[in-house]
């Protein structure tokens, strides 16, 4: 479990894809500091797992269905990339609840300066969007973000110098894929909502309600 809030950005080192041993080398500093094996490393907002680290770089393994539904897959040798280390107990929660399981991709189509604060609007398909709110939370290659305004096609965030110089979504250009993760607590409100054909009927109508006085 992460909170959104980037703690560096660290740079990928290599990157090997084989059918079956796909992993990422990461060069890094602060993440590394109380780093085991076995630790949950979010990259650019995708979980992944230390299975390897020593002199500054951490690996981890990354699967076919990572690379699919996410931008890692693009990665290569110099690539900035934004780093947390999964949640600790004892801190204070300054982001949002964010797993690292992506849920799909979005492309930067809109910068543009606002004062001191720059908007990022980001295209998207129609089921990520579902999820997403004006004034909700998101999470942006790793970045706990609030919505600021949402279409039927995009959705856009704005950031304040912090934030672009302490991740690389500063560095972003129209046209680059970024990782995208709703909002877990919606997720899991549509799926108690909707009505399972499997599970046994309650007999509470609005019929019986209506007949018991309610």
């Amino acid at each position: 479990m992460f909170t959104g809030i980037i703690e560096e950005v660290g740079t990928v080192k290599a990157v090997k894809r084989s059918g079956a041993s796909s992993f990422i080398e990461v060069e890094a500093k602060k993440v590394l500091e109380d780093v085991h094996t076995g630790d949950s490393i979010a990259v650019n907002g995708v979980c992944l797992t230390v299975t390897h680290f020593g002199g500054g770089v951490f690996r981890a393994d990354v699967m076919n269905e990572t690379l699919s539904r996410s931008s890692l897959g693009s990665l290569t040798s110099g690539s900035p990339v934004n780093l947390e280390r999964a949640m600790a107990a004892n801190g204070r929660f300054g982001g949002h609840i964010v797993s690292g399981h992506i849920d799909g991709t979005g492309t930067v189509s809109d910068i543009r300066n606002d004062g001191i604060a720059v908007w990022y609007t980001i295209d998207t398909s129609p089921e990520l969007l579902r999820y997403i709110v004006e004034k909700g939370s998101i999470a942006i290659d790793g970045i706990s973000l609030t919505v600021a305004k949402v279409t039927e096609t995009s959705f856009s965030v704005s950031i304040i110098p912090h934030t672009a110089a302490q991740t690389i979504l500063g560095t972003k250009k129209t046209g680059d894929i970024v990782n995208l993760e709703n909002d877990i607590i919606g997720k899991y409100v549509e799926k108690l909502m909707k009505p399972s054909e499997t599970a046994p009927k309650s007999g509470i109508t609005m019929e019986f309600l209506a007949r018991n006085g309610f």
